[in-house]
């Protein structure tokens, strides 16, 4: 069985249903200094709500509440369904540390006593 919606009807559900997936979403593109929330996210790419942003390229970071998760390169953005759909070309991990150029031995101190 198919229902036909009104116009007005359907519009109501489809900005509900961003409404939710806004409020659900904890993550964040932050491009500059604009910062957007993110709808959908997968493992090369992620949907914005398209009224919010008309294009995006470039590098951006990517965070999980405060915590910064990727630093990614868009490389395409186009609008589907009143949702841009950015492709990334790169996803590369936020650390907490810089990483090391030598290994660390394992039983190596932890920090030395200064000699009095």
């Amino acid at each position: 069985m198919t229902s036909i919606l009104p116009k007005e009807v359907q519009a109501g559900l489809d900005e509900a249903r961003k409404r939710d997936l806004k409020r659900r979403s904890r993550l964040r593109v932050v491009a500059g200094d604009e910062i957007y929330p993110i709808l959908r996210f997968w493992s090369d790419g992620f949907a914005l709500d398209a009224e919010q942003v008309a294009h995006l390229r470039g590098l951006v970071d990517i965070f999980d509440g405060s915590r910064h998760l990727y630093q990614s390169l868009i490389i395409a953005s186009e609008v589907e369904h009143g949702e841009l759909i950015c492709v990334m070309k790169r996803s590369t991990m936020a650390h907490d540390s810089v990483p090391l150029d030598y290994v660390r031995d394992e039983n190596a101190p932890v920090g030395y006593l200064p000699r009095n």
